[in-house]
């Protein structure tokens, strides 16, 4: 390590530090909580009487969450499932999730989280890959888990429905809908099944093992593409998410007041983002989460958003452009004014235009934070009460070193861009059975090269490029799509785009753009116009593609290579 190198990632050299806002320490104490599962042991006990979540108007209490979290890993431990075993969840956010979640980690096993949009292929994968002993599924996916199961080595299957926390009468109602309206569910059978009420049944009557749980154990097995696509499960210990969520919890200072906070998550909490930023984060200040099942439904995301008086929401660039555009959302902003405080997106880039509006519309700044499920996931964050969008994704967290270096590891100074690398307490073990993906990430230092392109300023602030398998070189020029999508979007006339990359015989590589148009008549000379007056020529798309839409994941990042099965004619190229 070089002179300088060891002058970046020091207490002194850490510049950053100097420009944290007033009150956010340095350091946070990792020996906070001994567990996830002491910290919400301690948060039930806090917080006994306060809501912990929300879902279509029932209300679960500290206490309840407590009570049915201790049946449910009863219930795992009755059954033959041992210490450390992985427990998958596949479900959108319902009341059930937080309850699997603590539960299987009370019971001492690990979660498994899955995407429960995912493909037989995609499950089978992932069930196989971290041997899960027992999976909670939502019945409207059972089918796909059938499918599935005979590649895996899953020996019991606990089954959900919607409703299945609701007051009864509702529960019923809601059940009834999820089952029978058209497409919501392909029959399924799973010999041997048990449902979740029953479960919870069962772990009412005998009280879970007691057992010491520590930091070092394992909590969670969280699948992630990373840096080569390949899927992998971050194994993320309970000290690694305990320490994010203090590190959360130190950054918002004094914005948010324990006990008294109510967050709205549209967002899925399988995605490590969600899981931390909202559940554990909330959890730990004893918050009430109001959870959104199906975020895509904005309409409906639109009457809760309505319904509820709310000091926190958490998204993506897509999903608060979506709530900007929707007819009547001003309405919630105005009867929401002087409770809204806080406003996160992470898991994308936020565009400029977004960012804009929402200040405007809410009065309040939409801070933009980096992360990786490598890390927990926050890494980096911008102060939440700034008051203009600066385009960087922030300063590294308490106890968070971060360092740009280039291709041979050195660290670089302010101003070159370079990798973004990360050390702090948050940082994964390593690679679920894969020890070399994890050497060529994860150092012995544990410093973990996240293949991502960033540049530090002089204050410490951090701008993301682009992840490292996006940039696009243009006859030896980076191009970093992300700039290019930023500009194309500040066109009135067009509501998405995505940059890539395609082969060029003259310059290596030029620059595609796939745009989605507002109006029609919108022309690709159009674009390309509006492109050139503030990008430099190297940097302007030369080919120009119009798509009715652009694929995205559930989160609603833009895929990273759309396939062409999706494409609409092109309307134009230049």
């Amino acid at each position: 390590m070089t002179a300088q190198a060891k002058d970046t990632t020091s207490a002194q050299g850490r510049i950053w530090l100097e420009h944290y806002p007033a009150g956010v320490p340095a350091e946070i104490d990792v020996h906070r909580f001994a567990s996830l599962v002491d910290m919400i042991e301690q948060s039930c006990r806090r917080f006994a009487t306060r809501p912990a979540f929300t879902h279509m108007g029932s209300v679960l209490t500290y206490t309840e969450l407590d009570r049915l979290t201790r049946h449910f890993a009863s219930a795992l431990q009755r059954l033959d499932l041992q210490r450390g075993d992985r427990v998958a969840i596949m479900m959108p956010n319902l009341l059930q999730y937080p309850v699997a979640f603590f539960g299987i980690l009370r019971a001492g096993m690990v979660v498994v989280n899955v995407n429960p949009l995912y493909s037989t292929r995609e499950l089978q994968h992932q069930l196989a890959d971290s041997g899960a002993a027992a999976i909670v599924v939502l019945e409207n996916f059972a089918a796909t888990l059938q499918a599935a199961l005979d590649a895996t080595a899953l020996r019991h299957v606990i089954t959900t429905q919607v409703g299945d926390l609701l007051p009864p009468l509702q529960a019923c109602a809601v059940n009834l809908a999820a089952g029978w309206l058209p497409h919501r569910m392909r029959p399924w059978h799973l010999p041997g099944a048990i449902s979740f009420p029953e479960a919870l049944r069962r772990g009412r009557r005998q009280a879970p093992d007691e057992l010491v749980i520590t930091s070092d154990d394992v909590a969670l097995l969280q699948y992630t593409g990373g840096t080569t696509g390949i899927p992998k499960g971050a194994v993320l210990t309970h000290g690694n998410l305990v320490a994010n969520t203090e590190q959360i919890s130190a950054w918002l200072g004094g914005t948010l007041e324990e006990g008294r906070e109510t967050v709205v998550t549209p967002l899925p909490l399988h995605h490590i983002f969600a899981l931390t930023a909202n559940l554990l984060t909330f959890v730990r200040l004893g918050g009430n989460n109001v959870l959104v099942t199906d975020p895509r439904n904005v309409r409906s995301l639109l009457r809760t958003l309505r319904a509820t008086r709310f000091s926190a929401i958490s998204g993506v660039n897509t999903l608060f452009r979506l709530l900007l555009d929707l007819r009547g959302s001003d309405a919630v902003w105005r009867a929401n004014a002087g409770a809204l405080k806080v406003a996160v997106a992470g898991g994308m880039a936020v565009q400029r235009l977004v960012a804009q509006r929402w200040q405007q519309a809410t009065g309040i700044p939409l801070t933009e934070g980096y992360g990786l499920t490598e890390a927990a996931p926050v890494v980096c964050v911008n102060p939440v009460e700034g008051v203009a969008f600066s385009g960087a994704i922030g300063m590294p967290l308490p106890s968070t070193r971060v360092a740009i270096r280039d291709e041979a590891g050195q660290d670089l100074p302010p101003g070159q861009a370079g990798e973004i690398c990360v050390q702090g307490p948050q940082v994964m073990r390593g690679y679920w059975n894969m020890p070399q993906e994890t050497a060529r990430v994860l150092g012995a230092d544990g410093w973990l090269r996240t293949g991502d392109l960033g540049v530090m300023d002089s204050r410490g602030s951090i701008r993301f490029l682009a992840r490292g398998k996006e940039v696009i070189v243009v006859s030896g020029f980076k191009v970093y799509p992300g700039e290019v999508e930023d500009v194309a979007m500040q066109h009135p006339g067009i509501v998405d785009a995505r940059a890539i990359g395609i082969p060029d015989a003259h310059s290596g590589e030029a620059v595609k753009l796939l745009v989605v148009r507002r109006d029609s008549a919108l022309s690709a000379q159009a674009v390309l116009v509006h492109c050139r007056a503030q990008l430099a020529s190297y940097k302007v798309p030369r080919h120009i593609e119009f798509w009715p839409a652009l694929p995205r994941t559930d989160l609603g990042k833009a895929s990273l290579r759309p396939s062409t099965d999706t494409q609409a004619t092109a309307a134009g190229n230049a």
